[in-house]
């Protein structure tokens, strides 16, 4: 190859850094780095103070409801966010004192804070499908993030969060390994291009095997449970992961936040463990009688 003058221009080799960004979809080391990060602040805190855990997971509420109420608030649906906030901590630290009681107490005063606030605001023949909105946030987010919460209270509730965030991280990383380097056959198309069949069966592989060691290493169950319980976390997880990306989707946006490098906001490292963990609360409920 020769330059406009005629001279000789050196061949040059592709950078494989960009490369695989593009095909991996994101800078696969620093978000790596931020989702190990991630893991240390929540054991750190698991394995110590369980109160700091519990206000771990108030913060990521708090922050994750802002996201989605500013998502909504660029797409004209005027959901109040202050009394979500507010009501979002509250559901997660009375889930930790009180139990399921005063975790329903505390999401239906939620709910009618919310509800008065959209009232008190400007009108419009939207205000009906605002106070809807609203009220699915408060059930979607900080509801089933409480749901963990209420893992925390039994005895070995620090390794039931461990399993149970082992599954979800095993059947993401997963997917997502031998989506990008396998993947040909897309699994819902409309909703997430990148999702694969081949990235699914990564998934399963990863979390029922996962699954299969740690909880008889942790909780003391058999092996084949263990299994069970990664299946059950693949499909949630799963299925998270897909209702967020139609969600987004309609919303029009590609992230709901940018406050993690590389992985986009809080509420997009919540989408797979938010559905997850109610259905795995009661999993190993059942599992560990």
């Amino acid at each position: 190859m020769t330059d406009a003058a005629g001279a000789p221009v050196p061949a040059t080799e592709p950078s494989p850094g960009p490369g695989k960004k593009r095909r991996a979809g994101r800078n696969v080391p620093v978000a790596t780095a931020v989702g190990v990060t991630m893991g240390a602040l929540v054991l750190s805190t698991l394995y110590t103070v369980t109160a700091l855990f519990v206000a771990l997971v108030a913060v990521a509420v708090v922050i994750a409801v802002y996201e989605v109420c500013q998502v909504l608030a660029g797409n004209a649906i005027a959901v109040p966010a202050v009394p979500l906030m507010v009501g979002g901590a509250a559901m997660v630290v009375a889930a930790y004192a009180d139990g399921t009681d005063a975790l329903t107490v505390a999401l239906v005063l939620t709910i009618v804070a919310m509800a008065a606030a959209r009232l008190a605001g400007p009108g419009g023949n939207r205000l009906t499908q605002d106070m809807v909105v609203g009220a699915f946030v408060a059930v979607y987010v900080p509801l089933l993030a409480a749901s963990a919460v209420l893992m925390v209270a039994a005895d070995d509730g620090a390794d039931r969060i461990v399993v149970f965030i082992l599954a979800v991280v095993l059947s993401d990383t997963g997917g997502f390994a031998v989506g990008v380097r396998f993947g040909k056959h897309p699994m819902a198309p409309s909703v997430s291009p990148k999702k694969s069949w081949e990235g699914l069966a990564g998934s399963v592989v990863a979390a029922t095997v996962g699954s299969a060691v740690a909880v008889p290493l942790l909780l003391g169950a058999h092996w084949w449970q263990g299994a069970l319980v990664g299946l059950v976390a693949v499909a949630t997880a799963t299925a998270g992961d897909l209702a967020e990306s139609l969600l987004k989707r309609d919303l029009g946006v590609k992230d709901m936040g940018r406050l993690l490098p590389e992985h986009g906001g809080i509420m997009d490292r919540l989408d797979s463990l938010l559905p997850t963990a109610p259905v795995m609360a009661l999993v190993l409920a059942a599992v560990l009688g």
